[in-house]
């Protein structure tokens, strides 16, 4: 039976390989000519930088979009698998491929260069492209100026039933909390879970989004949620409603007076069994520089990993912060301990 799956897996992304690269090309275009691409992003969002960078270099990229199951399908392809790089978001599925040995070490002095150390994995496994913080949504007038300016505020009885939050299995959420670990232990970070669940104002649901939609409702005051959300609800012309839930609330980036927020990252990595290997270090090399840094954020309402890269007007308006210095590498140690308590406090129960 595992057999039988595992080859109906592979077809089914070879078919779909096939597809979208177009057989001919799978066939016939040379290996020093070719990237090859499995992408969490469509390819019509990021086809301008892509045209770029064959422009520049004469490689093309070839996109296969993975929204979901690129674990499982590089699994599965194993050392048939076409892709060259991929393309996804959150530390968790980055880590996740790498101890699943799906990727392999490059070493790069321009991407040692163009990207901060703690933003790239220490052995070279993969590379942060774009950062967004988890940051605290709060509502403009019911929250008073300095009422929350912490992560530690939301486990405080002042803000009873005052929060809104998505699961805490989310992989951003998990990634938060094995900062705290990171940063205070095993135990006050569990004893934080548990201020935060007593203050909760409903069972978690929903999306970052929708935290802020019930925010605006008067369902509670504040919420957690990445920065990106704000941009995209703020700029939303097929959903204007948004807009008004946007407008609802501010900002707050906690941990500025000790340290930081809490940041992640959509990243690159080269794959394991990469047959494009030189090429593909020049297409990460390219996203790591400054016209694909400032297209690739500004397309997610993101903030670029490079220090000298202009941050996008709407991004700006939120403000200047200080962002965790951790190493995100050492985050991802205990996103594991940081399931087993959410588990342990039944936080969506």
């Amino acid at each position: 039976m595992l057999k039988r799956i595992t080859k109906k897996c592979c077809f089914s992304l070879i078919a779909s390989a096939t597809a979208i690269l177009g057989q001919s090309e799978v066939s016939t275009v040379k290996a020093n000519q070719v990237v090859n691409l499995y992408s969490y992003r469509q390819p019509f969002l990021i086809k301008p930088f892509l045209d770029e960078f064959s422009k520049e270099t004469g490689i093309k990229v070839n996109v296969v979009f993975a929204k979901k199951g690129m674990l499982q399908r590089l699994k599965a392809e194993g050392v048939n698998s076409p892709a060259d790089a991929v393309l996804t978001v959150d530390i968790s599925r980055l880590d996740a491929l790498r101890e699943a040995k799906l990727l392999q070490p490059i070493k790069s002095i321009v991407l040692e260069r163009n990207i901060p150390s703690q933003y790239r994995h220490p052995d070279g496994l993969w590379f942060g492209l774009t950062i967004r913080a988890r940051v605290i949504y709060a509502h403009k007038t019911r929250i008073k100026p300095g009422e929350v300016v912490s992560y530690e505020d939301l486990a405080k009885p002042h803000l009873k039933g005052r929060i809104c939050s998505r699961s805490g299995k989310h992989a951003y959420n998990l990634s938060l909390l094995a900062s705290i670990i990171a940063d205070k232990g095993e135990k006050a970070a569990t004893k934080w879970v548990l201020g935060v669940k007593n203050n909760l104002a409903r069972r978690p649901q929903g999306n970052d989004r929708a935290q802020v939609k019930a925010i605006k409702e008067g369902v509670c005051d504040v919420s957690l949620g990445n920065t990106y959300y704000m941009g995209k609800m703020a700029t939303n012309e097929k959903k204007p409603e948004q807009k008004i839930w946007a407008k609802s609330v501010k900002i707050v980036f906690p941990g500025q007076k000790d340290r930081g927020t809490h940041v992640n990252i959509s990243g690159a990595a080269v794959t394991r069994h990469s047959k494009n290997k030189e090429n593909t270090i020049k297409f990460l090399e390219f996203l790591s520089k400054k016209f694909a840094q400032k297209m690739y954020a500004d397309q997610n309402f993101e903030y670029p990993v490079g220090t000298d890269v202009e941050w996008h007007p709407l991004v700006a308006s939120w403000g200047r912060f200080k962002a965790d210095e951790i190493n995100l590498n050492e985050i991802s140690k205990y996103r594991g301990v940081a399931a087993k308590i959410m588990d342990r406090v039944d936080f969506d129960g």
